[in-house]
């Protein structure tokens, strides 16, 4: 399978907060080829500290392949049909336009003065950088956690343009405790003595503070089920006693381990950005009540994938998704991976994931 490797350019992208970016690079992988009327192309949009890049080989200076599972000839998202398309999220490090990436009018990185964006801001960017590549319209967007964010987004935002939306792991809106998650996490990275109001690109940044950062994540990533029948009170240092400081439960080891981990590849202002772009996700601002919202899918097939131990995003909100777009005549279907993985499920546990997508699809004639 071949992968395609590539950026487009964007101009005066308009934002949610009334600002605009001038000039928004795209970075994008593309697996397969489009066809002219896009009705082959599926978009996937990635999570938080996900990229572009879904399957095959490593590429130098991206995370791992996420997607690899269910992409490719004779899987899921089956390359010898469809075409999968992959852009990396503004906000991200990974080679689109973000904090850290140059501010054309400075010449420095636009760090802290980068403007504030939203979910919707990340998928109008995605729409403009589609219809730069010759592609109009698209089969359906599939996308997970704040990817499915920007999933649902596109196809609320692009009703015309987007046939069928796959949301997994994913709020209509993010509730409060998910925003206190978040606030934590940011509060960590903003304490750090290195991050120095965001202009640290000339030192060694903010290490510590976004390790601790992804601590926090880790834990609303996973269930206490989880915890528990990996580790239960394991001690990482059969050597030390938990009496003395240097000796640690093997949580403990693990947490840090995926800190330090994180803070090898990605960027601390990045972090803050697109924490804050998921507090901001809500589908009704600015367009109404959740009936009205979901009325534009009517007719639409739209599929909802929720987490039987998801503490970060519980079943419940997603099936608020499928809930709403059902009674606006959408043909909405909510699914469930059972999984005691928590909300990284859906990284995880992808037996169930390609045979769920894979009926979605088929369904929808996709």
């Amino acid at each position: 399978m071949f992968e395609k490797i590539g950026s487009v350019t964007i101009y005066d992208l308009p934002l949610d907060s009334g600002k605009c970016l001038p000039e928004v690079e795209q970075k994008y992988a593309m697996y397969g080829d489009p066809a002219p009327d896009g009705s082959n192309v599926v978009l996937v949009c990635h999570a938080l500290t996900g990229s572009h890049h879904l399957a095959g080989p490593d590429v130098p200076g991206l995370p791992g392949a996420w997607l690899d599972p269910v992409l490719g000839p004779g899987k899921a998202l089956d390359t010898n049909r469809l075409c999968v398309i992959a852009f990396n999220n503004i906000c991200s490090p990974y080679g689109s336009t973000s904090p850290k990436t140059i501010n054309p009018k400075t010449g420095r990185p636009w760090a802290m003065t980068f403007p504030v964006v939203t979910p919707r801001d990340v998928a109008r960017a995605q729409k403009a950088a589609l219809e730069a590549l010759g592609i109009p319209k698209i089969a359906a967007v599939v996308g997970g956690s704040f990817g499915g964010m920007i999933s649902l987004e596109m196809a609320l935002s692009f009703p015309d343009d987007v046939m069928n939306c796959g949301v997994i792991a994913a709020p209509a809106r993010l509730y409060p405790q998910a925003i206190a998650y978040n606030e934590v996490q940011r509060r960590a990275i903003l304490s750090d003595p290195e991050w120095k109001g965001g202009d640290y690109y000339d030192g060694p940044g903010p290490a510590k503070g976004l390790a601790t950062a992804r601590m926090l994540a880790m834990i609303t990533y996973r269930s206490e089920q989880n915890f528990t029948g990996r580790w239960m009170r394991g001690v990482a240092d059969a050597d030390k006693s938990l009496g003395e400081w240097d000796a640690k439960f093997k949580v403990e080891t693990y947490l840090a381990h995926h800190g330090n981990e994180l803070v090898s590849r990605f960027d601390a202002n990045c972090y803050l950005y697109t924490t804050r772009a998921m507090d901001l996700h809500d589908v009704t601002a600015g367009r109404g009540s959740l009936e009205e919202v979901f009325s534009v899918l009517r007719g639409k097939g739209l599929l909802a994938v929720g987490i039987s131990s998801d503490i970060l995003f519980p079943n419940w909100q997603v099936m608020e998704i499928a809930r709403y777009a059902g009674k606006a005549r959408a043909r909405a279907d909510y699914e469930e991976i059972e999984s005691d993985n928590g909300h990284d499920a859906f990284l995880i546990d992808f037996d169930q994931l390609d045979e769920i997508l894979r009926w979605f699809l088929k369904e929808e004639g996709v």
